[in-house]
């Protein structure tokens, strides 16, 4: 029996489809490389480009910076006046209230409210006739005692001629003349009296003791008044001159105070409320003589003309004093100054450049400034300040043109001239 022999032929496998083990786990790693390749040449790439433009860029010369356009004001030379701005009340300088000095009835009102009086105009009458009645009794009796008087005297002359001649005792003689003096003293009482009630009398016709303006009737025909009343009939303020007391604060009196030892006429302007507008101007009269310690201040009183009765009494007004002038100094106007911090400049322009120069301000008036730190005649800058810087070119603008900036004051600038004080 033969032996049974295996036939089954083995599996045929194809050698192109047969890879080895490591082939596939290598394929990844290579493309992975490949890509980081690929990135780092961009890289290297635009590195370059950055660099070729930043060279190229430095090579191209900057282009020039603009001028800044401005306006401008010269510095004059000129005078300036040294003010105290204070504030201040205008008060008459006479001010009556009248009242009765005798009791009785109003018989007659004369004057017109708000009316203008002159000393020695009638204001109001009262019934007279009874002081007149007591005046006639008191020059009857005046006349009655005169007469005695004249009596007793002619008595004393035949007493005295009597005794000339021993006719009488001495007793009698000395008895007359003590009876003349006792005549004499009743004389003078009469004459006294009479001229009481002449007062009296009178008292009953009301004048204007001071001219000036008439407030309010306060009184009517018919009303009875009364000596010891304290009923005002009228009342009459002095409106020229007129005054206006304001005070001065005691760090400044000392200037002030040697500009009236030497007899200087300090003039004093009055403005409205706003002071904007000027309303009177007059002279510095005096000032108090002693300081309130609860103010540190002084009064003074000005007296002002008031011809159009412009100020009225109690008027609130702002006071400006000229203390003195300041002559031949160097003035801007107050635009062109500027402020870093407490320190003050000004650009002066030169070469159409404009240099930054300190300066000192001092005394400003009317919108001019005195400086002191450039001369009469620079030209100074007096606009775009936003964008001005020392050594920075510029461009001054013609008359109108538009500068694209505005100065301190809002104006477009110009020339500025000295100021003269009054």
């Amino acid at each position: 029996m033969a032996a049974d022999i295996d036939t089954t032929e083995p599996p045929i496998t194809d050698p192109a489809h047969q890879l080895p083990e490591h082939a596939s786990e290598s394929h990844g790693p290579k493309k992975r490389r490949y890509w980081l390749w690929i990135l780092l040449l961009l890289a290297i790439v635009l590195i370059a480009l950055l660099f070729w433009r930043h060279f190229k860029d430095q090579k191209k010369p900057a282009p020039p910076k603009p001028k800044v356009i401005i306006t401008t004001a010269t510095a004059q030379k000129g005078n300036i006046g040294v003010y105290l701005d204070e504030i201040g009340t205008v008060t008459p300088e006479y001010t009556d209230s009248i009242t009765s000095e005798v009791t009785g009835l109003v018989v007659a009102v004369h004057f017109k409210e708000g009316q203008l009086v002159r000393k020695g105009d009638p204001l109001v009458d009262i019934d007279s006739r009874p002081y007149r009645a007591m005046l006639l009794q008191a020059q009857g009796a005046l006349e009655r005692d005169q007469n005695l008087l004249a009596e007793a005297q002619m008595d004393l002359a035949r007493y005295r001629d009597a005794w000339a001649r021993n006719a009488i005792q001495k007793q009698l003689l000395e008895d007359q003349e003590k009876i003349v003096l006792q005549d004499e003293g009743t004389v003078k009482n009469d004459q006294g009296t009479v001229q009481y009630d002449e007062v009296q009398v009178a008292f009953c016709h009301i004048t204007a003791p001071i001219s000036g303006r008439v407030g309010l009737r306060l009184v009517d025909p018919g009303n009875v008044v009364q000596s010891a009343g304290t009923l005002t009939l009228a009342v009459i303020t002095q409106m020229q001159p007129i005054t206006v007391i304001f005070t001065i604060p005691e760090d400044s009196l000392g200037p002030v105070a040697a500009r009236l030892q030497k007899k200087v006429k300090l003039t004093v302007d009055a403005f409205d409320r706003t002071a904007q507008t000027k309303i009177a101007s007059g002279s510095l009269l005096t000032i108090d003589n002693q300081i309130d310690t609860t103010t540190g201040t002084v009064k003074a009183r000005s007296i002002f003309d008031n011809k159009n009765n412009a100020l009225f009494p109690n008027q609130f007004v702002n006071v400006r004093l000229l203390v003195n002038t300041l002559q031949g100094v160097t003035l801007v106007p107050s635009s062109t100054i500027q402020q870093n911090g407490s320190a003050s400049f000004v650009y002066v322009i030169q070469n159409d450049v404009a240099l930054m120069r300190s300066v000192k301000p001092g005394v400003t008036d009317g919108g001019l400034t005195q400086v002191e730190g450039i001369n009469p005649g620079d030209v100074v800058a007096n606009s775009t300040f936003d964008r001005l810087q020392d050594n920075v070119a510029v461009s001054v603008s013609k008359p109108g043109a538009n500068t694209g900036g505005k100065n301190a004051s809002g104006n477009s600038g110009g020339t500025a001239s000295g100021s003269s004080a009054p």
